[in-house]
């Protein structure tokens, strides 16, 4: 839940930062001269793409949190295995163990978006946050009937 609260604390700070930058994007474009306009149309550029990612990553993030729920209702979510050290980070060899179960598991079963779950859930813990976004980016894609992606 704290995540949850500081996501969207942070996203409703980004709203505001955009909005302000924006204004004075249309600020420099009202002056309408050959120096403003260039950079108004820069400064308006920036927000919007700020604007596009924060969507897309709301998006992502609330159709991982669809599939483990999901999961979780059907008794597959993987079970936390992992040797931890006294401060409590996962030890290296521990997710090293783990990742090779789950990676055998998603060759065996590529269409199941199931598998993929755990496996994106096994690079994240074994600290491979690109590849687990695009093992759970697979399993949105399969789970919703979407052409995946190579």
């Amino acid at each position: 839940m704290r995540a949850k609260i500081t996501y969207f604390v942070t996203a409703a700070v980004l709203l505001v930062y955009f909005y302000l930058a924006g204004s004075r994007g249309v600020m420099l474009l009202q002056q309408g001269t050959a120096v403003t306009i260039p950079f108004g149309v820069a400064v308006l550029v920036l927000p919007l793409i700020g604007v596009w990612f924060l969507v897309q990553t709301t998006r992502f993030a609330t159709s991982a949190d669809r599939l483990a729920r999901e999961l979780d209702a059907e008794g597959g979510l993987p079970v936390d295995e992992l040797v931890r050290t006294p401060s409590g980070r996962i030890d290296r060899d521990s997710a090293d163990a783990v990742f090779a179960k789950r990676k055998a598991e998603a060759e065996a079963a590529p269409d199941d978006w199931r598998s993929w779950f755990r496996l994106a859930v096994a690079y994240h813990d074994a600290r491979d946050t690109p590849r687990a976004r695009k093992a759970m980016q697979r399993a949105i894609a399969l789970h919703d009937g979407r052409p995946v992606r190579a």
